[in-house]
């Protein structure tokens, strides 16, 4: 399959059962003239009637879970289960994007690159193929008309997509992938010469060239596969043809970052930590840190 018939085709998923009844409400929000802010919180603002504020908050509302954020629409506060302004502003130091092509894998419902319009891209794609989180995505947008592009695409797509891009973050994606050198490959091959590459994953403490492989869950994350030491993901890097590998930040995830809120349905962090030690998941694994690189080619 092309990638034309193949983004035709994940686009279809926007007609699942689930998802159908959703689409039909975002189109019948009102077009307005609106005003918005890139902050911490990314807000929409302006003055609206009193029947069209219930309505933005039910339909936000039946928009959960959600996951990255928060986000001020009007009245409404979505306060997502991730700060994610925590990790955007831990990495902001670290790059430029002015007059860049910018790709997001695994951006979720877009916040990482609604804050990324503050330093005026060249262009920002984003891979995600949740049409849950395009959804998302499109609410936000309906009312901030950016020109962002939201691909219902994979990281394993990226090397064949028609654009390459001079930088690309792939954030929290890279432990959810059972082959990560392979995944790193495909990255590789999106950049343009010259490109950047920031990443984070989930890691272990330890100078051995080594990862942790959890048996069934971590932090009752099914689909968590590696766990690297530094050495051992430096190495990944390095077999995928990156040719500079640099630590920018190491960071244990806290409960005031990711946390059950009103806007999630299930879980949080405090749920996945051993309640008499919260160093330790509930599997008995080294609590959630995440290791910040980047990687040129």
């Amino acid at each position: 399959m092309n990638l034309s018939h193949l983004i035709a085709s994940r686009e279809k998923w926007l007609t699942w059962k689930n998802i159908a009844p959703l689409r039909e409400t975002l189109e019948q929000l009102p077009q307005l003239s609106t005003k918005y802010e890139i902050n911490d919180t990314i807000s929409i603002i302006g003055e609206i009637p009193e029947s069209l504020k219930k309505q933005i908050y039910d339909f936000a509302y039946a928009l959960r879970p959600w996951r990255k954020g928060p986000f001020q629409i009007f009245d409404t506060f979505i306060d997502s289960e991730w700060q994610s302004f925590i990790k955007y502003n831990l990495l902001k130091p670290y790059f430029n994007l002015e007059g860049k092509k910018v790709a997001d894998i695994g951006c979720n419902n877009g916040y990482y690159m609604f804050r990324m319009l503050e330093q005026n891209p060249k262009k920002i794609v984003g891979f995600d193929p949740s049409p849950h989180f395009k959804t998302q995505f499109d609410f936000i947008n309906h009312f901030i008309k950016s020109d962002i592009v939201f691909e219902m695409l994979g990281v394993e797509h990226v090397d064949i997509y028609d654009e390459k891009f001079d930088v690309i973050f792939c954030l929290g994606v890279l432990y959810h992938r059972s082959d990560p050198v392979g995944t790193l490959k495909s990255l590789k091959k999106g950049l343009e010469k010259n490109g950047v590459l920031y990443l984070d994953t989930f890691m272990i403490d330890g100078e051995e060239e080594i990862a942790l492989t959890p048996n069934k869950t971590y932090s009752k994350i099914p689909n968590i596969y590696f766990v690297p030491t530094i050495p051992a993901l430096k190495n990944w890097c390095m077999r995928a043809g990156f040719k500079t590998f640099e630590v920018l930040e190491i960071k244990e995830t806290l409960l005031n970052e990711q946390r059950v809120t009103d806007w999630i349905e299930g879980e949080s962090l405090g749920d996945f930590l051993d309640p008499n030690d919260q160093k330790v998941t509930v599997e008995g694994y080294p609590a959630p840190k995440r290791v910040y690189i980047k990687a040129s080619v």
